[in-house]
């Protein structure tokens, strides 16, 4: 994943996979949706997609081999029909299911929600995982890169959030870090997302609430979007991809990035000769 250039990453987050609570066992109609909402995606001009189970409530800390096989499938589908970069997150923090899905496949990323430290989620106490995924990129090395996040979403975390940063970047060895708001399309804590930028010496993504009307105030001081319930249809995260959202949102990126453009080229110094 290229950090040359501040990037959007669009959700796709699939219908409810076999071995779940609410799945109709229809694996091959989750498939065809994964595929619809990526293109729309890409059609949009995103710069990367990831895929998540989602709706795969309630979720386990370890998911169930199906739920691997499955989204094994869905994300080599994407990998053939689109691309774009694919980022796979396996809730709920099963980096070593998300890594290996992703080796299989030749997947870009994964999204990790507890690398470091530990969390008291709806799931119970997750404790991180940054050891188990190091051994596993040792046995299996890869350009697969590990983005992490620092005070994950739905979760309550008792720690400093500082010095949680610098333990996922320098103990837990992530190549980008994540800062969210406290529930799936809940806005970004502005103050956490300015010192994540300050502290951090990897890029900085913000993991939830990116929307048309505060982009360009977070714009400054985040690397990557990674963006899912604002291209939905109505805004509701449990809907479909709005493909006119989607594009609304890319041209407004687009548009950011040439205005950085057109300052970096006002302030050029003069030339004396």
């Amino acid at each position: 994943m290229n950090f040359k250039r501040k990037v959007l990453i669009g959700m796709v987050h699939l219908k409810p996979l076999p071995g779940s609570y609410l799945s109709d066992g229809n694996l091959d109609r989750a498939i065809e949706h994964a595929i619809n909402e990526a293109k729309k995606i890409e059609k949009a001009g995103f710069d990367a997609v990831m895929i998540e189970n989602f709706n795969d409530v309630p979720f386990s800390k370890k998911v169930e081999p199906i739920t691997i096989a499955s989204m094994s499938v869905i994300a080599k589908t994407i990998r053939q029909e689109l691309s774009l970069p694919l980022g796979i997150n396996v809730l709920r923090n099963d980096a070593i299911a998300a890594y290996s899905i992703a080796y299989a496949v030749k997947a870009d990323f994964i999204r990790v929600n507890i690398l470091s430290g530990v969390a008291y989620t709806d799931q119970g106490i997750i404790e991180g995982i940054a050891h188990e995924l190091a051994k596993l990129r040792k046995l299996l090395p890869s350009k697969i890169k590990v983005f992490a996040d620092v005070h994950v979403k739905h979760a309550h975390h008792f720690g400093d959030f500082e010095e949680a940063l610098m333990d996922t970047i320098e103990r837990g060895l992530a190549d980008a870090v994540i800062i969210s708001g406290k529930r799936t399309g809940s806005e970004v804590d502005l103050k956490k997302l300015k010192k994540a930028k300050e502290l951090s010496s990897v890029p900085v993504l913000v993991g939830s609430g990116t929307t048309y009307d505060n982009l360009p105030k977070l714009w400054k001081y985040a690397d990557g979007f990674i963006v899912g319930t604002w291209i939905k249809k109505d805004r509701k995260t449990k809907n479909d991809i709005d493909i006119t959202r989607a594009k609304k949102l890319v041209e407004l990126a687009n548009t950011l990035r040439k205005e950085k453009n057109l300052k970096m080229i006002r302030n050029l110094p003069s030339n004396p000769g």
